[in-house]
């Protein structure tokens, strides 16, 4: 019998292969290639009042046109130069190969790092993402592995009043971000300058109620006892962080800073790349990291970013003072990354603003932002419209102390 059973299984098995040899192999279509190529780079500096932004355009044989920002306060100027560094290195190139020209950017020179060459680098990323989102007809998130939420939340930058925080919450905000920790004059008055900021955060709180958060900007301004004070001060406040409480030169003072307060506390738009904000995540030195796209390394090392925060249970808050490019570019990654819990937004509704976007732009309805639908990046730069807005440069004040030595801002 088991014979029997042993010739039967030979002969289906060589069946099977027969059928099989005289069936003919299904061919799957080859995707078309895209053979696109970098034709040039360029570069446009527009003046928004008190700042300037700097936006990059990068070009190819198709025709198509990938659109990036690179804006760092007071540096927009020597911005656009490191930007044009790279054009050499990219011509001719393949401009779908991101991750390799990222790699060459930020790996081929000797000296790396920094706020000129990252956010250069940032820039040209950018532009990328959005090039192959256009080639392929998708948003640029689809590409980041699609959605992770249905909606993104915003928080809105206002000022340090009551009826400012009260207006963000008729629009349908749910958190708003002041800074109450401003020198007279320009002159830091230690104690009296945190005393005042607690006065103005207790009357927000006040107005708005519980259930609205409140965010703290103190811009890396306080010296360590100035930090401990304050976020002590306002730990019955419920804020939702203090953001750079303390500078990054030393991440010891940030390390005692968590030992002294139960104030939620965030940091990061001055930090680059991945490697910038291990030490943040790894040490669970702050609540919140505020790695900003056009600083850190563009898209992709932002969504870098977010998985390292995720892999130590750390919330990501995009930093984004920046454009409506900024905040499209932003929003791809926050789409796309379950540690993406809230996101900056300083939009201005001008006319002209609308004009030098085209009309495109996030849209935000009720505090929370849609996912992005256009192809690409969704916002494109009327050049002419940036012609009329041409740079100008922007000196910051000097913030001193009563002895006049200078302190941080």
């Amino acid at each position: 019998m088991r014979d029997i059973l042993r010739r039967v299984n030979r002969r289906t098995f060589l069946n099977t292969l027969l059928v099989g040899a005289a069936t003919p192999i299904l061919a799957f279509p080859q995707a078309k290639p895209l053979n696109l190529k970098i034709t040039g780079l360029k570069t446009f500096v527009v003046n928004a009042g008190t700042l300037n932004w700097v936006f990059c355009k990068v070009y190819t044989n198709a025709g198509l046109i990938g659109l990036g920002e690179g804006s760092v306060t007071s540096k927009e100027a020597t911005v656009v130069q490191a930007i044009m560094e790279h054009e050499r290195y990219l011509l001719g190139k393949d401009p779908t190969d991101i991750e390799l020209l990222w790699q060459g950017m930020f790996r081929n020179p000797r000296w790396r790092g920094g706020p000129i060459l990252n956010s250069a680098i940032s820039a040209i990323e950018i532009a990328l993402w959005d090039i192959l989102g256009q080639a392929l007809g998708v948003p640029v998130y689809k590409l980041l592995g699609g959605a992770a939420r249905t909606r993104i939340r915003m928080y809105l930058d206002v000022g340090s009043t009551p009826e400012e925080f009260l207006h963000a919450k008729e629009l349908g905000y749910t958190a708003a971000k002041m800074t109450p920790l401003s020198p007279v004059n320009n002159v830091v008055q230690p104690s009296s300058m945190v005393r005042a900021a607690v006065r103005k955060v207790e009357a927000v709180r006040k107005a708005v109620g519980d259930d609205f958060d409140i965010a703290v900007d103190a811009h890396g301004r306080c010296t360590t006892t100035m930090a401990i004070d304050f976020c002590t001060r306002v730990e019955e406040f419920g804020l939702l962080w203090v953001e750079e409480p303390t500078q990054l030169e030393d991440l010891g003072e940030l390390a005692l800073l968590r030992e002294k307060t139960k104030t939620h506390l965030a940091t990061g738009e001055r930090s680059f790349t991945k490697f910038g904000f291990a030490d943040f995540c790894s040490r669970h030195l702050v609540d919140y990291i505020q790695p900003d796209v056009c600083h850190a390394g563009g898209i992709l090392e932002l969504k870098k970013i977010g998985v390292l925060a995720e892999t130590y249970r750390i919330d990501m808050a995009p930093h984004n003072p920046q454009s409506y490019v900024s905040t499209m570019a932003s929003l791809h990654v926050d789409a796309t990354t379950s540690s993406s819990s809230i996101q900056e937004s300083t939009l201005s509704k001008s006319e002209w603003i609308q004009e030098l976007f085209e009309g495109g732009g996030p849209d935000i309805r009720a505090g929370y932002a849609e996912l992005p639908a256009r192809p690409g990046l969704g916002v494109t730069l009327n050049e002419k419209v940036a012609a009329a807005h041409p740079y100008k440069p922007a000196a910051r004040g000097e913030y001193r102390l009563p002895d006049g030595s200078i302190t941080d801002q």
